[in-house]
């Protein structure tokens, strides 16, 4: 087993290591710009090009940027992580402290000083640098960047998530002298590219919630045409309380993930999550969060962009996350990482705080790329994936969701897979259907891959929308950019030798969501949410479980592996195709993806193939492996 993850980890290197040189130690002389210079191969967006460009940008504009510098030994730290994810191995679970993995793989303190000099030299201020050294901060006006980096950053237009978008972004590749580039990775900050990472939930209009039912059945419009047999089409669901959504998972009383902590990083922050918590938790059968069981790691100075980023789209997935998390177990303590924006580096800044601290075992991210994988410039994905090789090291879990637009063919053009869940590193988290019956058994498991039909007159027409039937649905198929993994070997077929995902789903379809409480305007509610926002925090909520049945201190690290030697046991539920539907009065909206806006009357079809996504038997690009059941905790626990 060693030895295949070892080749998996090893495919995947050159990925990793694509946009720059192994690090090698700093000149021993501070490095000048004498006119050598090397490009930063992968720092341009795919958007960018001569064709959407638009207009130069202002030179007195002052950005931030972050400079990446390259990781010690990045083989080796490759190989590391493979022996801790390995069972069986001698190294397995033996993490690394956050200090050890400074000491081993980090930049060197003198690496820092030579890259921050060069910087002050290019008329850049350096204003700090990560506790693990990853980054080091600076600002500028934009003409003094573009001297530094030898580019022009200029504003393109381009469609992306089925909006016009402006966005700015360096015109050719950055270049950094000579003498640096195998300390300098990328430089991040230059591109608007971060603003087209998306929250991926949703919350339906309250007209969709006026005949709903509180369980799987319990109301049928019969004043409707009847596709499906009795019992097998009901009134879209109101939403589980986190009573139904535990015995969804079989969980006991004693699943609380105590001794544990989840990390849940986003942007903006919400000032009530706590009294929201509270108070939807009195409602739905959740004990309340104790006094210093949350707490909130702010950016300094504030938060920026809050309206053009929709502030409160993401304190929406905030509260999603820390509620579903809770829920699952609620006795974990939850860590709250909040990017100041969605532009520029902020969502990084977040995550990368979360991986330094290593405060958290688990790290839950519900977001994802609005524009699949390649809007991302490749040297922004690497410096996610060289932190999540950190957190891997350090023994932390990252779930990632997999996205809302199914094959993403609606907002992009053409099927792709969404990124970060496409990395190596990551649990990528899809999404079920799921009809629970009044005594919380399940008369409904399938794939979340909703088709949409309009009632006409005694019959359904299925929808001809921009993106056909298709009205929502989990992310999934293969990544265009990383190699499968060893774990994935003899398990996923179709993929072209590519990393496919997802690797394991929850409760997701809006149809049949979750109970959440938040405060909007002033006004407190409880609503039903949905996506794969929603299926992240509750996978990263059942790992912390399954720690807590290890004495809560056996971090799971880099999960996958496991979860693909458990393909086929009693720990995962198999998911296929389940003739059902839902009648519901008004259709939810996701982003990307095509439905009728009005009021009427919809019915929608359950994993119907919409797209050329589907679960069936076996590993799925739905479902990935499948769904948690009883035996799930226990299984990882070992």
């Amino acid at each position: 087993m060693h030895s295949r993850l070892w080749h998996a980890v090893a495919a995947t290197a050159a990925l990793l290591a694509s946009t720059a040189a192994t690090a090698v130690a700093a000149p021993s002389t501070p490095a000048g710009d004498t006119g050598d210079r090397a490009p930063i191969a992968g720092s341009t967006p795919a958007w960018a090009t001569p064709n959407t460009e638009v207009a130069r940008t202002n030179g007195n504009t002052v950005r931030h940027v972050q400079v990446a510098l390259a990781l010690r030994d990045q083989p080796g730290a490759e190989h590391l992580a493979a022996q801790l994810a390995t069972p069986g191995t001698a190294g397995h679970g033996k993490f690394l402290s956050s200090q050890e993995f400074l000491d081993r793989f980090a930049p060197t303190q003198d690496t820092v000083e030579q890259v921050s000099q060069w910087l002050g030299t290019q008329g850049l201020h350096v204003t700090g640098v990560s506790a693990n050294r990853h980054f080091v901060d600076a600002e500028a006006p934009t003409s003094a960047l573009e001297s530094a980096f030898g580019t022009r950053i200029a504003a393109f237009r381009t469609r992306i998530d089925g909006a016009t978008r402006t966005l700015t972004a360096p015109t050719s590749p950055v270049t950094v002298p000579a003498s640096l580039r195998a300390s300098i990775t990328a430089v991040l900050g230059l591109d608007d590219s971060a603003a087209l990472l998306k929250p991926q939930h949703t919350r339906p209009a309250a007209a969709a919630e006026q005949h709903c039912a509180r369980w799987w059945g319990e109301q049928n419009n019969t004043d409707v045409p009847q596709k499906y047999p009795a019992g097998s089409q009901s009134n879209s669901l109101c939403g589980y309380t986190g009573t139904q959504v535990r015995a969804m998972y079989k969980l006991s009383n004693g699943n609380t993930g105590a001794g544990t902590t989840i990390g849940v990083v986003g942007a903006y922050n919400s000032d009530t999550v706590v009294a929201d918590t509270n108070q939807a938790a009195a409602q739905l059968g959740v004990p309340p969060l104790a006094a210093g069981q949350y707490s909130a790691v702010l950016p300094q100075g504030g938060f920026t962009d809050a309206t053009e980023c929709g502030a409160e789209g993401w304190a929406a997935e905030q509260t999603l996350d820390v509620q579903a998390s809770h829920t699952i177990a609620p006795a974990a303590k939850i860590r709250y990482y909040a990017g100041k924006t969605c532009k520029g580096t902020g969502i990084y800044d977040a995550f990368n705080q979360a991986v330094t601290d290593n405060a958290v075992d688990v790290i839950s991210n519900s977001y994802g790329n609005a524009d699949g994988e390649a809007s991302l410039p490749q040297a922004a994905r690497h410096q996610f994936n060289s932190m999540a090789l950190q957190a891997a090291i350090q023994g932390q879990t990252i779930t990632v969701s997999t996205g809302d637009a199914g094959n993403n063919s609606g907002p992009v053009g053409h099927p792709t897979a969404s990124f970060p869940s496409s990395s190596p590193w990551v649990v990528a988290v899809g999404g079920t259907s799921v009809g629970l019956d009044q005594n919380n058994q399940p008369r409904v498991l399938t794939g979340w891959e909703n088709s949409g039909n309009t009632q006409s007159g005694s019959s359904w027409a299925p929808q001809k929308d921009a993106d056909g039937p298709f009205a929502s649905g989990t992310g999934g198929g293969s990544s265009a950019l990383y190699d499968a993994p060893d774990w994935q070997a003899g398990v996923v077929s179709g993929s072209g030798g590519k990393r496919a995902v997802p690797d394991i789903a929850a409760l997701a379809d809006s149809y049949t969501g979750m109970l959440v409480g938040q405060t909007i305007k002033g006004q407190f509610g409880i609503g039903s949410y949905g996506g794969t926002s929603l299926a992240s925090p509750l996978i990263a909520g059942l790992v912390v479980d399954a720690q807590q049945a290890r004495s809560g201190t056996g971090r799971a690290g880099l999960l996958t592996p496991v979860l693909y030697s458990l393909r086929g046991s009693s720990a995962i539920a198999d998911v296929t195709p389940q003739k059902a539907g839902v009648w519901t009065p008004m259709m939810h909206a996701f982003g990307g993806v095509a439905v009728p806006g009005g009021q009427g009357s919809y019915l929608i079809d359950f994993d119907a193939r919409p797209q050329n996504l589907q679960s069936g038997p076996g590993w799925d690009n739905v479902t990935g492996l499948g769904t948690p059941t009883d035996g799930f905790i226990s299984a990882l626990s070992q």
